[in-house]
């Protein structure tokens, strides 16, 4: 089970540092209004610096985008931004982050 809750204004998932999840960015909302998909997609961890959690794959569909992740450092909390750009032209590129919380579950 994954806790969602916010920390001040940031959306924030507690993490158990042997955990390898998927956390779905999920872009239908806003594409819709659009018309729009996502024609590619990047996920960034701690805006590149280095840290223990790690990326292992990343999926996307046209609405969805899939990253999996496993590792992290107990204590932690870690900014974790999906990037995508969208199909229509000229294309839009838009940023949403959710901050991981490493702790022993």
């Amino acid at each position: 089970m994954t806790t969602t809750f916010t920390e001040g204004d940031k959306p924030t998932i507690d993490k158990d540092p042997n955990a390898v999840l998927d956390y779905v960015f999920n872009w239908s909302l806003w594409l819709s209004p659009m018309g729009d998909t996502i024609a590619s997609s990047e996920v960034i961890i701690n805006d590149g610096v280095s840290d223990t959690l790690i990326l292992d794959s990343i999926d996307d569909t046209a609405t969805t985008v899939t990253a999996w992740l496993s590792g992290g450092t107990v204590g932690t909390k870690v900014k974790v931004t999906c990037r995508i750009t969208t199909a229509n032209t000229p294309p839009r590129i838009e940023d949403r982050s959710v901050y991981i919380k490493v702790k022993e579950r």
